[in-house]
């Protein structure tokens, strides 16, 4: 269903009695997503009764719900030819294998050079949803973060993802290298997270108000005491969830410089395996496999991508310090 815009409003009828004014209009407007009516409400462009209203405001039959619908603004973002992995395209979505150290859109602090600019250079068609900034973007990973993200091509695509994310259904795998070993190997944390009540660039799970948060964990590969290889399966997707939740355990990436801390107990004794590993900067952590429902199919689809440097550098050194297959397969390899 193709987005109507410009001025409209909706009558509250006996059914739609007791709604949040979002969920009202996300219900009546399938065609936007919940977050796109959040912000128009955020922004004053949703009015009950004549009212500016909040988005938790509950309606009674009878009101009328008034709101704007601004028009779709031509991109000024820049497209460049920037190199990027394409997974897979077709006319709905593609999916990304997105390197180390580039950002996924433009920021006050990154104008150009992400992952949006490249898209807009290699890609016929994207989203609008988002915003002007993050055309196609249905969700992100971290700058440091690597591996796959699903890209949107047009409104109705991002609204069938949008709604795959927020129900939780989307199959998302890490893999991570954290220093020292979890105990137990297997396991799940559990909990809030919210912003960090002293650090406002860092999440905390230790906050009494925030969002719940799961992450599955069970470790692949252990070298020494050094360092062990990890996978993370998510329930949710949170702002830096499997980095928190590691640091948390008492186990936290390497490379991560904002939720990290390096114990010397923790270093291989190869004087070459240190040397590789205490300068690294920028988390260890890779998006190895995504899972979704197609959204024109309505079937299941999942994708692999192997890591990418310096991660794959870094394993397969301690691999072969610590007597491994530096080959051995992981969740980013297709099975047998």
């Amino acid at each position: 269903m193709a987005r109507v815009e410009g001025p409209q409003e909706l009558d509250v009828r006996i059914n739609d009695a007791g709604l949040r004014v979002d969920s009202f209009l996300a219900g009546r407007l399938p065609e936007l997503s919940r977050s796109f009516v959040q912000h128009l409400i955020d922004d004053g462009e949703v009015r009950v009764d004549g009212a500016v209203c909040r988005r938790s405001q509950r309606l009674r039959p009878g009101e009328l719900v008034e709101f704007t619908i601004p028009q779709t603004q031509a991109a000024d973002i820049v497209a460049q030819d920037l190199p990027v992995d394409i997974v897979y395209e077709d006319d709905d979505v593609a999916v990304i294998n997105k390197p180390q150290g580039l950002v996924v859109h433009p920021n006050t602090n990154d104008l150009d050079g992400t992952l949006v600019n490249a898209l807009l250079f290699h890609l016929e068609n994207l989203s609008g949803i988002n915003g002007i900034e993050r055309p196609g973007i249905v969700h992100r990973i971290d700058k440091d973060t690597s591996g796959l993200l699903v890209v949107a091509k047009h409104d109705q695509a991002h609204n069938h993802l949008g709604e795959q994310f927020r129900a939780h259904s989307i199959e998302r795998t890490y893999v991570a290298l954290c220093w020292g070993c979890p105990r137990p190997t297997r396991g799940t944390v559990e909990g809030l997270i919210g912003r960090h009540p002293k650090d406002r660039r860092k999440q905390s799970g230790r906050v009494s108000q925030g969002r719940h948060a799961v992450t599955h964990y069970d470790v692949l590969e252990e070298f020494g005491r050094a360092a062990s290889l990890v996978r993370c399966t998510l329930e949710t997707g949170r702002t830096h969830q499997i980095r928190v939740h590691l640091s948390e355990l008492h186990h936290p990436l390497i490379g991560d410089k904002v939720y990290g801390g390096l114990k010397e107990h923790w270093l291989p004794a190869d004087p070459k395996l240190r040397a590789l590993l205490t300068p690294i900067r920028g988390q260890m952590l890779h998006a190895a496999s995504l899972g979704f429902i197609h959204p024109r199919t309505e079937t299941f689809v999942q994708f692999r991508a192997g890591l990418h440097e310096p991660f794959g550098t870094v394993l397969r050194a301690l691999r072969e310090e610590f007597g491994l297959d530096p080959q051995t397969p992981g969740p980013w390899s297709d099975p047998a």
